[in-house]
């Protein structure tokens, strides 16, 4: 699915138009970056959280000529999803499928 796809489900589900959709979607999306780009978690209960964690120095390889290069510690935004998320994704791959 894509942000327009998203934008039309949210439509039909709410009785929004897609315009009106589509600024409710942004406005979500943009203040979920800000929060976390603040070093701010944002946490939706039964769906799952977005904050921002540190990821440590490293050495890597450039692909190109093996030679080692070092990569800085910086800071990435980490989603986990919660746990009515992850029960939902499970029995959605599981319906159908035989135990062995």
């Amino acid at each position: 699915m894509n942000k327009g796809e998203l934008i039309d489900t949210i439509a039909a589900k709410a009785e929004l138009s897609k315009v009106a959709s589509g600024r409710a979607l942004d406005a979500v999306l943009e203040t979920i970056v800000q929060a976390v780009a603040k070093g701010d978690g944002v946490f939706l209960t039964g769906f799952g959280s977005f904050k921002s964690a540190p990821r440590a120095a490293r050495e890597g390889k450039n692909p190109k000529t093996g030679e080692k290069i070092k990569i800085p510690a910086t800071v990435v935004p980490k989603f986990s999803a919660g746990g009515p998320f992850k029960a939902a994704v499970v029995a959605a791959n599981t319906k159908g499928k035989k135990k062995k």
